[in-house]
């Protein structure tokens, strides 16, 4: 375990308290780590000094020496002493100074130090013998009776109170490592658990719809079948090719992506199949097409929909004999390739149309991966927030920011037509604007997340109420309104009463009185569906 110092003489208690006991005791605070050393800018020319003693003496080319000689002792000892907190004697005699131990589950980490002090009962002959003693380690006549005539002499009493102020700095040293350690262990923990639990190769998600297809995933992933991989744009279709190809025994083999929607017939073709040499003006030399390139491995056409009937019957070939004819060839070659495809169009409702042949789609709806959109699966957004926030602040070297509250809400109401793609797109965007606060506030988020909160509250508050009775008498349109806001706000918090007896400004006692008065439990709303 290693304490982060920075940090810790930072925190705002730590540095009150040393402001505190340097007012009342002209002594100076330091830290020191679990190896005995300085962790404190003793020597920077605009540190600002408690003591006129401790300033002249490191001051002095080698008072910082001095200074580790000091805390070299004590760390002889430190480890083997029963006291927390203890005094100890310096390099000048008759000075003192007082340090306390920091310690987190038995071990020790570091101390707290406080220096220096005069006891209440030093003797002029101590303070002469104190003078001639830095007089003779170089330190001028006048620093020296000036440092020594500032110096405080603590009585016993004060010296309590000096000891305390430092117990209660190294406990909030500990305590506040502690917490450090548990939460960096939790974040660790979260991490394992997303990890396993809610990821899959790069798709990340702990809804429902995605655990299933990590399920289907892992029941495919020694399969050698075509797979057909459908959803709409930004979905992560790639992703799930990725994932397929890497966890299949066709890992340490090529995977290659063509996206079909990109060249023309002509070009796709020597794209996908290669050509000869002369088949066509430009074609000086051969070249092989994907499908030879990606050979023992897995090749991913991307928007197979795009593709024309030609190409279908030249696609349907190589997937039923394995055997495809490059541009200009007379010989077929023969390729072993995994194919997966994947399309954001309803290759039905094309079929039906003519525009997509019928043989072609069972030969590549062997297995069926149907993506969700991001608006089908709104508990992903906040796995999917930390989890691009982490990996940008990483990417640029900066500290990991957090989301507003009420960012988090405008994000999550947002139905992101780009899907996944433009989640990730926005939270690049707001790391760059949040420059250097570490907070994310919706301030910044773009005009049509803003946007749709908005038209969304005006259609919470201004629509509503549509169809409810706005006639009779005011006792019974009143208690109409408080059923429906307390049984959408049910459905809402989860049923979670206090959070919205919160939201309502009610007390939870009186909101279980009317859940009940209306008969709004969770049980009877199901039981009611369920009549329905």
């Amino acid at each position: 375990m290693i304490i982060d110092w920075k940090t810790i003489k930072e925190l705002h208690v730590n540095k009150k308290m040393e402001q505190i006991v340097g007012k009342w005791f002209d002594t100076d605070f330091f830290y020191v780590d679990e190896q005995g050393r300085i962790q404190s800018q003793l020597k920077d020319k605009d540190y600002h000094f408690f003591s006129h003693f401790f300033k002249v003496q490191m001051s002095h080319s080698y008072g910082l020496e001095w200074l580790e000689q000091d805390v070299e002792k004590v760390f002889e000892t430190i480890r083997d002493s029963g006291a927390e907190i203890q005094e100890y004697k310096t390099f000048f005699p008759h000075v003192y100074g007082m340090y306390a131990k920091v310690v987190v589950d038995g071990e020790v980490l570091g101390a707290v130090f406080s220096y220096p002090f005069l006891h209440d009962d030093v003797t002029a002959k101590d303070i002469e013998e104190l003078k001639k003693h830095m007089h003779d380690c170089g330190i001028s006549k006048e620093d020296a009776d000036a440092s020594v005539a500032k110096m405080r002499k603590l009585y016993p009493r004060e010296r309590g109170y000096m000891s305390e102020m430092l117990d209660i700095v190294s406990d909030e040293v500990g305590t506040f490592h502690d917490e450090i350690s548990k939460r960096e262990a939790r974040i660790h923990e979260l991490a394992h658990e997303v990890g396993n639990k809610y990821r899959y190769h790069n798709l990340i998600g702990k809804s429902k719809r995605m655990q299933q297809i990590y399920h289907l995933l892992q029941k495919i992933a020694n399969s050698e079948s075509t797979i057909l991989i459908q959803g709409e744009n930004g979905t992560g279709k790639e992703l799930v090719a990725k994932a397929i190809h890497y966890n299949s025994p066709r890992k340490e083999a090529l995977f290659m992506a063509v996206n079909c929607s990109a060249f023309n017939d002509n070009l796709l073709d020597s794209e996908l199949f290669g050509h000869v040499k002369g088949s066509f003006t430009g074609a000086i030399k051969d070249k092989k097409g994907f499908f030879e390139v990606a050979n023992g491995g897995t090749l991913f056409l991307d928007e197979i929909g795009d593709t024309s009937l030609t190409m279908q019957v030249k696609l349907l070939r190589v997937l039923q004999e394995g055997t495809f004819l490059p541009v200009g060839a007379t010989t077929p070659k023969k390729v072993n390739v995994r194919v997966i495809a994947a399309t954001n169009k309803n290759l039905k409702e094309m079929i039906a149309k003519g525009e997509f042949r019928e043989d072609l789609y069972y030969r590549i709806n062997v297995i069926n991966v149907q993506l969700p959109s991001l608006r089908e699966r709104v508990e992903d957004i906040p796995i999917l927030m930390d989890f691009f926030l982490e990996k940008r602040c990483a990417e640029s070297g900066v500290p990991l920011k957090t989301f507003a509250k009420k960012t988090l809400e405008k994000m999550i109401d947002y139905p992101w037509p780009g899907n996944v793609r433009e989640l990730e797109n926005e939270i690049e965007r707001l790391c760059v604007l949040a420059g250097d606060d570490k907070m994310i506030t919706p301030d910044i988020l773009n005009q049509r997340i803003l946007d749709h909160g908005e038209s969304s509250d005006a259609r919470e508050h201004g629509h509503g109420l549509k169809g409810m009775n706005t006639s009779g008498s005011l006792k019974d349109a009143l208690e109409e309104l408080e059923i429906h806001m307390i049984r959408e706000g049910l459905k809402r918090c989860g049923f979670n009463k206090s959070r919205l007896a919160k939201e309502l400004g009610i007390s939870r006692a009186g909101l279980i009185m009317k859940v009940e008065k209306y008969g709004l439990d969770k049980r009877l709303l199901k039981r009611a569906a369920g009549d329905e």
